[in-house]
C-alpha cells in the first residue's frame, strides 16, 4: 500500500498527487514510470514520475482524468492508499551535455517533461522550453520550468495565455533564430508527430517519450508496441523515449484508439455512479 501525501488541482481535470513510495524515490530517474492498480479489482495504467524526493521518500504522479481509472485515482483525498505502485519502470532517460536543447511538452505532458528539463539544465546544457496547451487553465508546472529553463515559450491554441499557436509554431521560432543541437518532445501522440516532422526538417536530432496503452509493463503482454524504423519495439521495456524521426506515429494512433469508444462508454457509466 501506498499512501498519498498531497493533493492538489491544477485544473478540473488534471490533478498532481504525491505519494509515498520511498523505494521507487531512491532509485528513479528522468524518464522513468510507474504502473499504479488502485484495488485487487482494478486495472493497471502507467503514469509517468514528474518529480522524487529521496529523502522524504515520496514520488509525484500528474493526472489527467479521462477514464475510469484515473477519474477513481483523481477522487482520491490525502491519506488514501493505493494498492500496489510498481517501478522505477522503463528506460531512464540519456542525459549529457549537448549544447542547446530544445524541450517541447503538450498538455499533461509537461509533468513528464519537467524532470528531464531538469536533469539537462543540471548537465550544463542552454535549455529553451516550449509549453503549449488548448488553452491557459491546462498549462502547468509553468513555474518549475523557468526554474530550470534558459527561456520557455508557452503556447495556447486559443490565445488565452503566451502567443496564439501550436506547440511547432513556438519550436519554428527557435530553430530559425539559433543552432539547436538535439530536442525533446513529450505531449499528445498527435502533437510529438508534427513536434518530429518539424524538427526532421532541420536535421535536428529529437526524442520523444511515447505514452502508449500498456498492461503488464514488462514486455511480456505485447500491448504497447510500436515500430521504430521499421522495428518491433516495446514502450514499457524499449523506451519508453526513442528516436522521434524513427517512430511510426500513425500506427501508434490507430492502435491508442482502439479502446477509445468503450473507454467513453465506462466512463460515462463511471460518472454516473459519483454523479
Amino acid at each position: 500500500m501506498s499512501k498519498i501525501i498531497e493533493k492538489e488541482f491544477f485544473s478540473k481535470n488534471v490533478v498532481k498527487i504525491v505519494i509515498d513510495a520511498p523505494e521507487i524515490a531512491k532509485a528513479r530517474k528522468a524518464g522513468h514510470f510507474v504502473i499504479i492498480r488502485l484495488n485487487d479489482k482494478g486495472e493497471r495504467i502507467p503514469l509517468t514520475i514528474a518529480e522524487g524526493d529521496a529523502e522524504k521518500g515520496t514520488i509525484t504522479l500528474i493526472i489527467q482524468r479521462v477514464g475510469v481509472t484515473s477519474g477513481k485515482l483523481a477522487a482520491m483525498n490525502v491519506g488514501d492508499e493505493i494498492q500496489d505502485i510498481v517501478g522505477p519502470l522503463g528506460k531512464a532517460t540519456h542525459i549529457e551535455k549537448r549544447g542547446t536543447v530544445l524541450c517541447a511538452g503538450g498538455g499533461v505532458g509537461i509533468a513528464p517533461l519537467f524532470p528531464i528539463v531538469k536533469a539537462l539544465k543540471e548537465a550544463g546544457n542552454r535549455v529553451i522550453t516550449v509549453l503549449a496547451a488548448r488553452s491557459q487553465d491546462l498549462i502547468i508546472l509553468e513555474e518549475q520550468m523557468r526554474k530550470y529553463s534558459d527561456e520557455v515559450i508557452v503556447m495556447t491554441d486559443d490565445g488565452s495565455y503566451g502567443k496564439k499557436g501550436l506547440v511547432t509554431h513556438g519550436m519554428e521560432e527557435v530553430i530559425q533564430r539559433e543552432k539547436v543541437d538535439e530536442a525533446v518532445t513529450i505531449g499528445p501522440a498527435v502533437m510529438m508527430k508534427y513536434a518530429a516532422l518539424t524538427t526532421k526538417k532541420y536535421n535536428i536530432p529529437t526524442i520523444a517519450s511515447l505514452n502508449t496503452i500498456m498492461v503488464d509493463g514488462t514486455g511480456m503482454c505485447g500491448a504497447c508496441r510500436v515500430s521504430v524504423g521499421g522495428k518491433t519495439k516495446f514502450v514499457c521495456v524499449d523506451g519508453p523515449e526513442f528516436d522521434a524521426h524513427q517512430v511510426d506515429f500513425d500506427e501508434m494512433l490507430q492502435r491508442l484508439g482502439a479502446y477509445k469508444d468503450l473507454e467513453a462508454k465506462a466512463y460515462e457509466k463511471y460518472l454516473k455512479t459519483v454523479a
